[in-house]
């Protein structure tokens, strides 16, 4: 099987690196630079018409979105326990992926670019604001499913990647997060795991390499 992950630094596409890595599977990946919009050249467009990531790539055949992606590879790999074995915790799991990648990534990615919902001057702040509001609403919820607990579930599984990342790109814009010490908890465990220090000395490579190539 020839599994190839297009990803970029700081991107959502960790969350399929991390769960790839746990489940030990052998894959390429394929680093794309968005500060010089590679993800929007002609070539990328022809493959993944979408223009972001992560895209993964398997035996040729294409699949775009966190919540399919990570499916796929739990399915693939099930001695990972990717996913809980308990189908209604299954389709909980699954939920929270959706969550992550419905309910908070895009509110990450208006505070990170208020032009990109409205560019009228002198809106910037109070779009921001906004969007802070909402995502700390959804960090509240997460506050109170880690209460007490590692994991979302009773051991590591694949949503805990995707909101790994919303909790990080939360932290990246400097927003203050200390009301959320069970969300800082989670966070802070899964930085200790092996395969997201794998992820982060693999972003910190490829971020030096398209510095150095700049």
């Amino acid at each position: 099987m020839n599994i190839q992950l297009y990803y970029a630094p700081i991107t959502c596409a960790l969350a399929p690196y991390i769960t790839l890595t746990e489940a030990g599977a052998e894959f390429e990946v394929l680093p794309l630079n968005f500060r010089t919009k590679q993800h929007m050249s002609a070539k990328y467009v022809a493959i993944n018409p979408k223009h972001k990531v992560p895209l993964l790539v398997v035996d040729g055949q294409k699949l775009t979105e966190n919540v399919a992606i990570q499916q796929w590879i739990a399915r693939t790999f099930p001695d990972a326990n990717l996913l809980p074995a308990d189908p209604l915790d299954e389709l909980q799991a699954v939920s929270l992926i959706s969550w992550c990648s419905s309910g908070i990534h895009p509110y990450l990615r208006i505070i990170n670019g208020p032009p990109k919902v409205c560019d009228i001057a002198g809106t910037e702040e109070n779009i921001r604001s906004h969007a802070t509001e909402h995502v700390f609403e959804c960090f509240g919820i997460a506050e109170n499913l880690l209460n007490g607990k590692e994991y979302f579930f009773d051991r590591f599984t694949a949503p805990d990647t995707n909101f790994y990342w919303c909790f990080r790109r939360a932290g990246q814009f400097e927003l203050d997060l200390s009301q959320f010490p069970n969300c800082q908890a989670h966070f802070d465990r899964m930085e200790t795991r092996p395969s997201v220090q794998k992820l982060l000395a693999y972003e910190k490579e490829v971020q030096a390499g398209f510095a150095s190539a700049a």
